[in-house]
């Protein structure tokens, strides 16, 4: 594989993950799935830890044991624990194009745009992904984060307590249309065909022009792909500079609280994702862009059809 494209030695990138933790990123793609260690923005050892053509990818933290990571793929949901040798279970559930986690289990989205909650079994030391309920269904789901779906017609949202889907859950239409990509963490976030919204008073415009992917820490930070350039938030900052020029209260979501983002490679960000203290944004061109706060450094993965990421916690 190809070697870091910054200056970190060997010996490094041996005892990176021991001094300053590890947090792994896991990319989906077409030939696969790539786990690459990231210690701060040092980017260290990256393999294929699954050889399934993945549409998607969501980690479902847990207290009690290893996070869960589950690929959503043309069999099903398959998932595996978090950690050295990641092993994934047999597929469960209908043919998946979008997957990611609400409320302590993984929620999947079929090929023909039902919605299932699914929970995890270890089964012969392998975690096994098994249907718990139907949430509802929705038209050529794309992405899922948090309770947020989109979808072809628009954006959704998993509602729970008192609704009529099983075990009280229930999924709505909450407006827009074409969305391509949602962000349910902190201040929901959708990428759509027209532009980058927030949710204020209705969908807010953020950002105009063609947004294709976007995600959030939910602590105010925010990263968006709107024309095939990124554009990155800041935390939140109640009153902030430009609501102060302006005289104005805002909540600080739009266009003057989003600044361009110069990537090191002139390549355009597909899948973005946060971590503990990280930004990761990964490439068509299969670059993988890691920023913990003093800028973005890279690694080239050396895979295409991009299609998700999502960042677990090891150590």
């Amino acid at each position: 594989m190809a070697p870091a494209e910054d200056d970190i030695s060997i010996e490094e990138k041996r005892v990176y993950a021991g001094t300053a933790g590890r947090t792994d990123a896991f990319v989906a793609t077409g030939s696969g799935v790539v786990r690459v260690a990231l210690s701060a923005d040092k980017v260290g050892a990256f393999d294929m830890v699954a050889r399934d053509a993945a549409r998607d990818v969501a980690v479902l933290p847990r207290d009690d044991g290893p996070d869960l990571v589950g690929i959503a793929t043309a069999e099903g949901l398959r998932v595996a624990k978090v950690g050295d040798e990641p092993k994934f279970g047999a597929p469960a559930g209908e043919p998946a194009v979008a997957a990611g986690v609400h409320d302590g289990a993984f929620l999947v989205a079929s090929e023909e745009g039902a919605l299932d909650r699914m929970s995890v079994e270890v089964i012969d030391g392998r975690p096994t992904a098994t249907v718990d309920s139907r949430v509802g269904t929705v038209s050529t789901p794309r992405a899922i984060d948090g309770p947020l779906i989109a979808a072809e017609d628009g954006v959704y949202r998993v509602t729970g307590g008192g609704g009529t889907g099983a075990d009280g859950y229930d999924v709505v239409s909450v407006g827009l249309d074409d969305a391509r990509d949602v962000a349910g963490s902190g201040m929901p976030l959708a990428a759509t065909g027209s532009g980058l919204y927030w949710l204020g008073n209705g969908w807010m415009t953020a950002l105009t022009g063609t947004a294709t992917a976007v995600a959030a820490d939910g602590d105010g930070h925010a990263m968006a792909v709107v024309d095939g350039d990124l554009w990155t938030r800041d935390g939140d900052e109640p009153n902030g500079e430009h609501e102060r020029e302006r005289g104005q209260e805002t909540d600080g979501w739009d266009s003057e609280d989003w600044r361009a983002a110069d990537l090191p490679v002139d390549e355009e960000a597909l899948a973005l994702g946060y971590g503990p203290g990280v930004s990761v944004a990964v490439t068509a061109a299969g670059t993988l862009c890691v920023d913990a706060g003093d800028g973005w450094r890279h690694q080239v993965i050396g895979v295409r059809d991009v299609a998700g990421v999502a960042l677990a916690l090891v150590e």
